[in-house]
């Protein structure tokens, strides 16, 4: 049996503080990279070999099979194989299937596989008939309701304060579909994945032996990726806990991109309010990743809304992060292309590749890029470009049109042709307002426009020469796959990492995401980024492109987040875009060349000009501040922005607002202490 001391000796202060506070409440703040499955492993291996845990009294919940199954496999290895790690649905499907014909006396209703078929009859009770694309973002609406706890008599109400929609119909319309969708589930006697949590809250909050019998079972829970626990999951984990707060959980808020789902990372941040006497820990020591990536990833957040723990770097010096603005999509795609070309012939496994992008329909430019230097590739999450349905029936319509009528030269006649076929399919000049399936068919769509317009403009233009050349790319993009780099969305990537990185397409409008309108949602999408930055362990290359298409208005900008990060030679000057000048040092005037060194004002080497005395002044209030709301120091006022409070002492709020990383929120909250300090 493993000794508890040879388990704590593994682990880092940080972790090992983990894994020593074996009772609850506790809230582990887990940055990218810092080791928290290791973390939250050795704890239950701990509390297993110290005597503390009956293996099989411990809960262990996260939220993908694969995760759960990872965290199955280091269990057994720490000799702790009795704990049960499952996600939230196999545990309560599990308990579900127990406990229902004891207590209804029926069998449990069948699981659907999917809710399409049920939504299509839903619709068609209220004369709507809807194609694939709709129903997938009817499901995506339904999934998100049920797991907000959103009844569908009050889907309406709810939805329009919280700004949902559904491409084309408004909320009334689809809570009636909503409501449609249960009856004709229920009148086949099935359930879909949400009711296996419903239902299981529903025993446990109505029969008092099945949750008495359940809380005898589990005694110890640990929820990993807190930050996306919806209001669903949450009263279910209540219900298991019954009051009691033998309870770990470990997120990052910095990753929460999942709200858009009903991921809710109030729970997370929130945790020591709702448990009092809640034992906080930080995990800040970066393994994954290069100084250099983790100060970019640090510096991404740094004064925002969403700044987390600030991530401490624990690998050796690497390469200098990337940034490179290029003409044109096309001309972005060949040089990231080409630089993975280079990677591969100086001995880098592909497999330890990825390009990461915003949308799936930004994946054909780098699947043709690499298909012509015949480097193989994983799309991942999505089908390859032409595989998507949508993308083979518009090729499919567009080689009938090319031999049906007689051959199409004339430039503008060859993309109005193709505009009129996709329009035919439900292809529009505007894009759908809102996220979904919906919105990734008009993508891939708007690819193909795309894709008509460059071949117009090129010599021997035809429109079969373009179908022919459709069949091209179509082919060459499905060759076999071995050892592949990554093709995927940020959201795809979200648990997984590589040696190199190459995030694309950071052009304002893409990320972040022409739809996110409200500042919450703009917040999301930096997030989002962050998450893509700190997958790369070694080389991080972040890039955009000017205009969509060759010889197109070079009037896109680089993405707004990249603003504190980027090196004056990849900043836009003149022309288009935002014109930018060097920023230098307050004290000796010379060029700032990092991003700490432009957050602060000054080169690294130059004495900081502010009172040290009034800096520690400053930090003792924020730690009395910070225990008071139960909050990590951090979330009051970083270090960085506590020094230059101290070093220009503001004397108005309107100065204090011109400082980075006070807001007119902070302000508010801790104006007025820190204006008195400084007097």
């Amino acid at each position: 049996m493993t000794r508890p001391a040879d388990l704590l000796d593994a682990l880092d202060p940080e972790q090992r503080q983990v894994a020593e506070t074996l009772r609850g409440p506790v809230r582990v703040l887990a940055g990218a990279g810092t080791g928290k499955t290791r973390a939250i492993t050795h704890r239950i291996a701990h509390g297993v070999a110290s005597g503390v845990y009956v293996p099989t009294e411990v809960l262990a919940v996260t939220f993908t099979t694969r995760a759960a199954g990872e965290m199955r496999q280091r269990l057994r290895v720490l000799g702790a194989g009795g704990v049960q790690a499952r996600t939230f649905h196999a545990a309560a499907l599990r308990q579900l299937r127990y406990f229902w014909p004891q207590v209804q006396g029926t069998e449990l209703p069948a699981l659907t596989e999917s809710k399409i078929p049920l939504l299509a009859g839903a619709a068609r009770r209220h004369r709507i008939n809807a194609d694939q694309a709709l129903l997938r973002d009817l499901a995506s609406e339904v999934e998100w309701a049920k797991v907000s706890n959103v009844h569908p008599d009050d889907y309406a109400r709810v939805a329009t304060q919280r700004g949902r929609t559904v491409t084309g119909h408004d909320a009334e319309t689809v809570g009636r579909i909503f409501s449609s969708y249960e009856e004709v589930k229920r009148g086949q006697g099935r359930m879909d994945m949400e009711d296996i949590l419903l239902l299981t809250a529903g025993l446990l909050a109505e029969d008092e032996r099945v949750a008495a019998q359940v809380r005898r079972q589990y005694k110890w829970f640990v929820v990993d990726e807190f930050q996306d626990v919806s209001p669903l999951q949450s009263a279910l984990l209540d219900l298991w806990l019954g009051g009691r707060d033998e309870l770990c959980v470990v997120g990052d808020p910095a990753q929460t991109i999942y709200s858009f789902a009903g991921a809710d990372a109030r729970y997370l941040r929130e945790f020591p309010q709702r448990h009092p006497g809640t034992t906080s820990v930080e995990l800040v020591r970066n393994y994954r990743s290069t100084p250099q990536v983790v100060g970019a990833a640090n510096t991404l957040l740094a004064g925002s809304g969403s700044e987390g723990v600030s991530l401490q770097a624990q690998r050796p010096g690497g390469a200098a992060v990337r940034y490179a603005p290029h003409p044109d999509e096309v001309a972005e795609a060949e040089a990231t292309a080409a630089r993975v070309l280079a990677l591969r012939e100086s001995g880098h496994p592909m497999s330890e590749v990825a390009v990461l992008f915003r949308i799936n329909a930004q994946s054909e430019a780098y699947e043709e890029a690499l298909s012509a230097r015949s480097i193989p590739y994983v799309v991942r999450g999505a089908a390859r470009f032409f595989d998507r349905p949508e993308v083979r029936e518009a090729v499919t319509r567009l080689r009938g049109t090319a031999r049906s009528s007689a051959e199409v030269t004339d430039p503008d006649e060859i993309v109005e042709v193709v505009r009129a076929t996709l329009a035919a399919m439900g292809w529009t000049d505007q894009p759908p307002t809102a996220r979904g399936q919906t919105r990734d068919r008009w993508e891939s769509w708007q690819a193909l426009v795309d894709q008509a317009a460059e071949h117009a403009g090129q010599p021997g233009a035809s429109l079969g020469a373009f179908v022919d050349d459709l069949d091209r790319r179509a082919a060459e993009q499905h060759a076999p796959v071995a050892d592949g780099v990554t093709l995927a969305t940020f959201h795809a990537a979200k648990g997984l990492e590589w040696d190199a990185v190459f995030l694309c397409g950071l052009q304002d409008g893409t990320m972040p995401i022409t739809y996110a309108e409200t500042p919450e949602a703009v917040e999301e999408e930096r997030r989002l980024l962050y998450v893509g930055m700190t997958r790369a362990r070694a080389e991080l290359s972040l890039s955009w492109s000017l205009a969509r298409n060759p010889g197109g208005r070079a009037s896109r900008k680089p993405s707004r987040f990249l603003d504190p990060l980027l090196p004056d030679q990849s900043r836009p000057t003149g022309g288009p875009g935002r014109a930018r000048k060097a920023m230098t040092c307050r004290e000796c005037g010379q060029p700032l060349s990092t991003a700490a060194e432009k957050k602060t004002g000054r080169c690294v080497d130059c004495p900081a000009s502010y009172d040290e005395a009034l800096y520690e002044r400053l930090r003792d209030w924020r730690r009395e501040r910070a225990g008071e709301e139960s909050v990590p120091a951090f979330v009051v006022f970083s270090d960085a922005t506590l020094q230059l409070v101290a070093e220009l002492r503001p004397s108005t709020p309107e100065a204090l607002l011109r400082i980075s990383g006070i807001g007119r929120s902070k302000v508010e909250k801790y104006g007025e202490d820190v204006l008195a300090l400084l007097s």
